[in-house]
């Protein structure tokens, strides 16, 4: 199994190699929203509008996904050929949401977008989900055309806010590009937001594998001011008119801290080039949450902020599962019998594409949970919200606990070949 996985991302790499971005896209982005509607056992996509963005941050050499990470998947397939020429994982609120209690009463909707090297001649877009069956295999969802002369493709800019590179590392193209968006922050609080920022920055740097990458990472911050300061807490009644609306509460969880206005946040990030965004939010409220390739959140003033931050952004940009056991919050979110497609946990389902090469011939797998292994690579039970039948790699990490400030082994390979696709 190991040696044909090797062989598809030989192959899949080889014919990334052969795309040249000229002969099919333009240095400037198309924004694709649709709407993700259904409940826990349905899903439907439907299309929005299409929009111009001014910039495309992402790698002319990376243009095929490689890692097949996220709950959902798009290709970009030339018309004429069927070429594949572009594609891309990730993950969606909607998809957490249907794991809820709600999504056994109800449908709901969720305004959803994805970003695309803007096309020179018309083009395929599907958009996949993945089956949930042993396989976990993706399946094609929703397909749309796409002409990039359709003269409904808008072209409206909204503000363009001020932006600062508070780290510059060159070329967006060959670069990790990484967005702060501050929410709930006055005109008058946005320097705050600019100092918070760097400290957070210069606190992720100072882990690897970011410590050892900081000639690979942008870093931009966009003053985008609020007219209330904070944010909503539902249950507290307490709301606040922000500019990318977050709120506390999400999925009835109090430290669950999200946005489902991601359109306003994609217009406001598209003020730089970006590839991540983290939003922070001006509150001392503890809280966050994160999304694959689509965003990670914090509050920003909470004595923990820091090490919530890195904790989620571990969530955005690498996919990395949460490794604790204890959070009833999601039904069955990782069904026995399925192997997560996130690097960092595993079901022992094929145990041989995670970190078992890591992992010493002295050490039984599963790990006992005793002193003996405290400083091991293993096979340690109790991970993705559940204390039984998941597994992480090591006793402790701050996937798992904030108190441990740093990631494992297994996260930190994950990170550097995410790293590493983007500044190539």
């Amino acid at each position: 199994m190991k040696k044909y996985f090797f062989i598809l991302l030989l192959i899949t790499y080889n014919l990334s190699a052969q795309i040249e971005f000229e002969d099919y896209f333009e240095n400037k982005a198309l924004r694709f929203d649709y709407l993700h509607i259904g409940n826990n056992s349905e899903e439907t996509f439907v299309f929005d509008e299409m929009k111009l963005e001014p910039y495309f941050s992402g790698s002319f050499n990376s243009l095929i996904d490689t890692f097949y990470y996220g709950n959902h998947f798009f290709k970009v397939k030339d018309s004429q050929s069927g070429k594949l020429i572009y594609s891309r994982g990730f993950s969606s609120l909607f998809q957490e949401w249907q794991s809820t209690e709600e999504a056994t009463k109800y449908k709901r909707a969720f305004n959803e977008t994805i970003i695309m090297p803007f096309p020179k001649k018309q083009v395929i877009l599907e958009i996949l989900s993945r089956d949930k069956t042993q396989q976990n295999n993706f399946v094609v969802k929703y397909t749309h055309v796409i002409n990039p002369i359709d003269y409904f493709i808008s072209e409206e800019r909204g503000i363009k806010y001020k932006s600062e590179k508070i780290n510059d590392a060159g070329n967006p193209n060959e670069k990790l590009d990484i967005v702060f968006i501050p929410e709930g922050y006055t005109e008058s609080e946005l320097d705050d937001f600019r100092d918070k920022a760097r400290e957070f920055t210069d606190y992720l740097l100072s882990f690897e594998p970011f410590k050892s990458n900081t000639d690979a990472i942008n870093i931009w911050v966009v003053m985008a001011p609020s007219i209330d300061t904070g944010t909503d807490i539902p249950r507290d009644n307490v709301w606040k008119n922000t500019i990318v609306n977050s709120s506390f509460y999400t999925f009835d969880s109090e430290r669950y801290l999200m946005t489902t206005d991601i359109k306003t946040l994609r217009d406001i990030a598209s003020s730089v080039p970006y590839d991540q965004i983290v939003i922070l939010v001006n509150t001392d409220k503890y809280g966050g949450g994160a999304i694959y390739n689509y965003y990670s959140l914090t509050a920003a003033n909470n004595p923990s902020s820091a090490n919530v931050f890195v904790h989620e952004f571990g969530h955005g940009l690498a996919g990395l599962a949460d490794e604790y056991g204890n959070d009833p919050t999601y039904i069955d979110y990782y069904p026995s019998g399925v192997e997560p497609w996130e690097p960092n946990i595993t079901t022992l389902v094929d145990f041989e594409n995670k970190w078992k090469d890591l992992i010493s011939e002295n050490t039984p797998i599963p790990t006992p949970d005793t002193e003996d292994y405290r400083n091991v690579i293993g096979v340690f039970e109790g991970a993705g919200y559940v204390p039984n039948g998941v597994y992480r790699s090591t006793y402790d990490s701050i996937m798992r606990s904030l108190s441990e400030k740093g990631f494992n082994i297994v996260s930190q390979r994950a990170m550097e070949k995410i790293i590493n696709f983007y500044a190539h």
